[in-house]
């Protein structure tokens, strides 16, 4: 299981904007690179089916929704409270993205992409929001991700989430094919 996790540092009592919107970026970039994509610690009371359909109602991005929708139907999208003890085992091994990661638990990008590659389970954390994650998760994490591969530039958010997804997306596959970068 492969999954790209959206982590709201946001508003956590009311919904705002920049929730739906980011929900909205995510879901295409996720569905387009073969990503699950679960969203934790968003303030709806919501079944999963009503979130689809107030993202849809509420914004045109990813073409209203229905990269979300997409998701939904394929039974690839997680919706979940902060958990206390950790993400569930079944996400696999915890990667978080920073720009100022642990130098001892950072691995690089082609790293990941080897374990994608490999087929590792692997849920990719990312802050929505300029709060970026809480210490706790860098503490429980093994890897910690900068995907500039330690020049420790910082995105904003969408930018990083693109850039996340298709950079190791891209690695993966050159590697499952048996070619690096230099054979192009």
């Amino acid at each position: 299981m492969l999954t790209l996790g959206l982590y709201n540092t946001y508003d956590r009592n009311k919904v705002v904007e920049a929730h739906y919107r980011g929900i909205a970026r995510g879901a295409p970039i996720a569905y387009a690179f073969g990503f699950n994509l679960a969203l934790v610690g968003f303030p709806y009371d919501f079944e999963k089916q009503e979130l689809v359909d107030f993202v849809r109602d509420n914004t045109t991005i990813g073409e209203s929704g229905a990269y979300l929708q997409k998701l939904q139907d394929e039974k690839r999208l997680y919706v979940m409270d902060i958990p206390q003890k950790g993400f569930p085992a079944q996400f696999g091994s915890l990667v978080v993205t920073s720009s100022h990661g642990d130098k001892k638990k950072m691995v690089s990008s082609r790293d990941v992409a080897d374990m994608m590659a490999r087929n590792k389970p692997l849920f990719i954390l990312i802050g929505l929001g300029r709060k970026g994650l809480p210490k706790e998760y860098f503490e429980m994490a093994p890897y910690h991700l900068d995907i500039t591969d330690g020049k420790g530039v910082s995105f904003e958010t969408c930018t990083a989430i693109g850039a996340i997804a298709s950079r190791l997306y891209t690695l993966a596959e050159q590697q499952k094919n048996g070619r690096t970068p230099k054979d192009r």
